[in-house]
């Protein structure tokens, strides 16, 4: 497949916005296990590292994956860091939980989540955080904010055992059929929710017990769920943040002209996105124009790009 630069925006944002890309592969406890983690991080790298220029990348494995580094990471990024940019991280490796603190396994000290919640907290950008690890259920709590999105691949910090989401996750940037909407663009709720899906699979192939279930939490003020949906408010922003751009989408991102014109339509489907979680609380025949007007200007949008 062909592989667009990475733009990870919110609709409406600018494009002249920087993301920035953290990904740390930490212990695994037994040598096939660090391999394991390392490979995925590499492997993502590789992805990222074709990026757009606005794309800043930073994988930490072995020696560098480490408290004291992934700190100095984040506080150069809030250095730096705008609240139109966007930072994405990814924790790959194991996790544990003691019933009240998760931590995040690392060479030298681990990393419990209220730490890396400060860390977080102290850069001025949108979030997404995703936590592959076992136990990663335990670090929501912690870690949930206005503007973050969190994404854990256990639903609680009970499910302890060593999880494949990770490999599925990461499968998701060069696999065309996650990109569901057709849009060339691949989101966050869409990498969940494929990442999700292959996991099931993997364990009903496998006939063996699930012993991970993937939540997503956005609103910074709700519980993780399993299906985000308009129904329980979750998954809207998630919705809106794209990792990756795909075909004709990534070659408009090299055009000013447009650029200028992506931007525009990602900000109508944002737009159509966040109405669809509005309906219930609207009379039917106001939606449906509001919709109809926001799908005619879409529609004029895709007609100039395709020009």
């Amino acid at each position: 497949m062909k592989l667009a630069a990475l733009l990870v925006v919110a609709a409406g944002a600018p494009l002249c916005a920087t993301t920035w890309y953290v990904t740390v592969a930490g212990l695994g406890g037994l040598p096939e296990y660090d391999s394991r983690f390392a490979e995925l991080a590499r492997e993502l790298d590789k992805t990222l590292q074709s990026a757009a220029a606005d794309a800043r990348v930073e994988t930490l494995t072995g020696e560098a994956a480490t408290r004291e580094k992934l700190r100095s990471t984040l506080e150069s990024i809030a250095r730096q860091a705008q609240p139109q940019d966007e930072l994405v991280l990814l924790l790959i490796g194991h996790g544990t939980f003691d019933g009240a603190e998760y931590k995040f396994n690392l060479k030298g000290p681990d990393l419990g989540a209220p730490e890396l919640a400060a860390m977080l907290d102290g850069v001025a950008a949108r979030q997404v955080v995703v936590n592959t690890t076992s136990a990663s259920g335990g670090c929501v709590d912690a870690l949930r904010r206005e503007n973050r999105v969190v994404i854990a691949a256990t639903r609680s910090g009970t499910e302890k055992n060593a999880t494949v989401f990770a490999k599925y996750f990461v499968e998701a940037f060069r696999d065309p059929s996650a990109d569901t909407d057709k849009n060339d663009a691949l989101s966050a709720l869409e990498a969940f929710r494929y990442a999700d899906q292959k996991t099931a699979q993997f364990y009903e192939t496998q006939k063996r017990l699930a012993t991970e279930h993937a939540v997503l939490e956005d609103t910074g003020k709700g519980e993780a769920v399993r299906a985000p949906s308009a129904a329980n408010g979750e998954g809207l922003l998630a919705g809106r943040l794209t990792l990756v751009r795909l075909g004709a989408a990534q070659a408009a991102a090299r055009s000013p002209v447009k650029q200028r014109l992506l931007a525009k339509r990602e900000e109508l489907e944002g737009q159509i996105e966040k109405l669809k979680y509005e309906k219930a609380a609207m009379p039917l025949e106001e939606y449906r124009k509001k919709l109809q007007a926001l799908l005619i200007e879409l529609a004029k949008t895709q007609a100039e790009l395709d020009r």
